[in-house]
């Protein structure tokens, strides 16, 4: 499903730095041999039609996160009866990166799909030739057009279909406004918000001025919304090379969300995705956060027996996406035409609506975003919130898609330990210093 985000206290910049260093020098190695692969680059492996004599095969399923495939797979089985799917879900991100680029380096262990998230994306299209091109007729135009861009390697060939994208909102405890003697209905809760980060923050220190309880989750959290809006953050388009330490819009997110989560007070200090973060929902932990289609169900699942969280139709500097994900078939595979026919049909227009239903896993198929089933749904635990309308918007409202390149991943993983150093009381320019070391370290 999608980014998650990068974990907070996940190993540092450098150590990550020497694994990839590792990781290239073996990837090179196998370059010459790329497992499975015909003269026309088609994977040829034995047994790619199926078991001994035609018989029925086993694939598996690299996620992370919640993907909303748990009620999904036997529906596939049921209508392929030949094929049976064993799921491996890894816990975040990160943990799902680091079991694909390792296994990927070794040249064997990968499942027959694996999921990977928007923000490793352009590391893995360094290696595309280790991947089934998934070109077909019957996916063509299936996708929004950055969507399956983003995928698309210098060759034309389509490394990865599209599962979700998180167009963002901001979710919020209506119960907790309403306390403060604030506004607490959506419209309203939106209108207060306002649709840039500097009315975001007022509206913070008012709801402050009323309540002992924390405006937003974490600095790092509300940052990568807001550098989502960063057309190149990181990396220069034209060469990938590094701009990151030199960018003054950087800076100035870094310098504006420090200013409104810690000199103002209005941050929980929570490191998202942290077993602190989790228990917080329970807790009366913070009253709004950045809030993708796929945080709906993160929330619900984290807030159980709390009563209300609601959604309201606006986000900070007019629109943003956070996330999405894609399911690719690696050359690996000694199943890959059953592997593609299970990523077809895991992104196909129906499934995504029926994902996005279970866990806010907003659909990145044009059909589906046109659907009266998607659009007319609500949320009963948000307060009845009209889920499938406010992300159709909130989609329409993203205008820009921000360039990511290779080191995208390692720089906003160093980023999110710097953000992460302030909170815990390194002085802002320390944090800064010590990131742009790790950043230059990237080489």
């Amino acid at each position: 499903m999608t980014s998650r985000s990068t974990r907070i206290g996940a190993p540092s910049v450098r150590s990550r730095h020497a694994v990839l260093a590792t990781l290239t020098v073996g990837l090179l190695a196998l370059t010459a041999c790329s497992s499975g692969s015909g003269t026309d680059g088609s994977a040829t492996q034995a047994g790619s039609t199926g078991g001994a004599a035609g018989g029925p095969v086993t694939l598996t399923l690299a996620t992370f996160n919640q993907f909303g495939y748990e009620e999904l797979i036997p529906e596939f089985e049921k209508s392929h009866p030949n094929i049976k799917v064993t799921h491996k879900k890894a816990a975040t991100s990160n943990e799902a990166r680091d079991n694909f680029f390792t296994r990927l380096s070794a040249g064997s262990g990968m499942a027959d799909v694996e999921a990977v998230e928007v923000d490793w994306l352009p590391e893995m299209l360094q290696y595309s030739d280790k991947f089934t091109d998934l070109n077909t007729p019957d996916v063509a135009g299936r996708w929004l057009d950055w969507k399956a861009k983003a995928a698309t390697d210098s060759d034309g060939h389509l490394i990865g279909y599209g599962t979700d994208s998180g167009p963002e909102a901001i979710c919020y405890r209506s119960d907790l406004f309403k306390k403060a003697g604030l506004p607490s209905d959506r419209e309203s809760v939106a209108k207060l918000f306002g649709n840039t980060w500097e009315s975001y923050f007022a509206a913070g220190k008012q709801f402050k001025a009323k309540s002992k309880v924390p405006f937003f989750d974490s600095i790092g959290a509300t940052y990568q919304g807001m550098v989502n809006q960063i057309p190149a953050a990181y990396e220069n388009p034209s060469d990938d090379s590094i701009t990151a330490t030199d960018n003054a819009d950087v800076k100035k997110v870094y310098d504006q969300v420090i200013q409104a989560g810690i000199t103002d007070g209005l941050s929980a200090k929570l490191q998202q995705w942290g077993d602190d973060w989790t228990a917080s929902f329970q807790k009366d932990g913070f009253a709004t956060m950045l809030c993708p289609g796929w945080m709906v169900g993160v929330i619900e699942g984290n807030a159980k027996g709390v009563k209300g969280w609601d959604v309201a139709n606006t986000f900070p500097g007019g629109g943003g996406n956070w996330g999405g994900s894609y399911l690719t078939v690696p050359k690996q595979s000694a199943h890959p035409k059953e592997a593609q026919i299970l990523a077809s049909w895991l992104t196909a227009p129906e499934q995504q609506i029926k994902a996005f239903k279970k866990v806010g896993a907003f659909p990145s198929q044009k059909q589906a975003l046109e659907s009266p089933d998607l659009l007319s749904f609500k949320v009963a635990s948000f307060n009845d919130a009209p889920t499938g309308q406010i992300f159709a918007d909130r989609a329409k409202a993203v205008t820009m898609t921000p360039y990511k390149g290779a080191h995208y991943f390692a720089i906003n993983d160093a980023m999110q330990q710097a953000l992460t150093r302030v909170e815990q009381g390194t002085s802002p320019q320390e944090s800064w210093d010590k990131w742009v070391g790790d950043v230059k370290a990237l080489g």
